[in-house]
């Protein structure tokens, strides 16, 4: 990495954020108490980033995956495409054990990495434009 860039912070830069915002809308975040994520790949013009989310609702847990694919360059910059999939449910206490059955995302080297609940979703109406994103 060339001197004075420093690494992007894992879950952070506008594709996280449109992703945040997107589940902010389709889940009720106050239940949501875990979010791992996987290291952002790009291929081509795009770039893809996936997490996981566990969420508290009553005596279960329920467990996430999340993607989104976001146009960062080219006539199509600023596309952005996501889903999230429920992958499991268990009693609260076995979130070890429901996070060793999430599927794998291919061959990864590298584990995902915990990120903070509290500052991962944006505040409401706080949404990241084109001229956020990278070229």
């Amino acid at each position: 990495m060339p001197p004075g860039l420093a690494p992007a912070l894992p879950g952070a830069g506008p594709g996280w954020e449109k992703l945040a915002t997107a589940i902010r809308d389709a889940l009720p975040v106050g239940e949501v108490d875990g979010i791992w994520v996987f290291r952002t790949m790009r291929n081509g013009p795009r770039e893809f980033g996936t997490a996981i989310l566990t969420r508290a609702d009553g005596d279960r847990r329920r467990i996430y995956t999340a993607q989104y694919a976001l146009t960062i360059k080219g006539r199509q910059r600023g596309g952005f495409e996501w889903g999230l999939t429920e992958v499991g449910s268990g009693p609260l206490e076995a979130l070890e054990e429901l996070l060793a059955l999430v599927p794998a995302r291919g061959v990864e080297e590298e584990p995902p990495v915990a990120v903070p609940v509290e500052g991962w979703f944006p505040p409401l109406g706080s949404e990241p434009t084109d001229a956020d994103l990278v070229a």
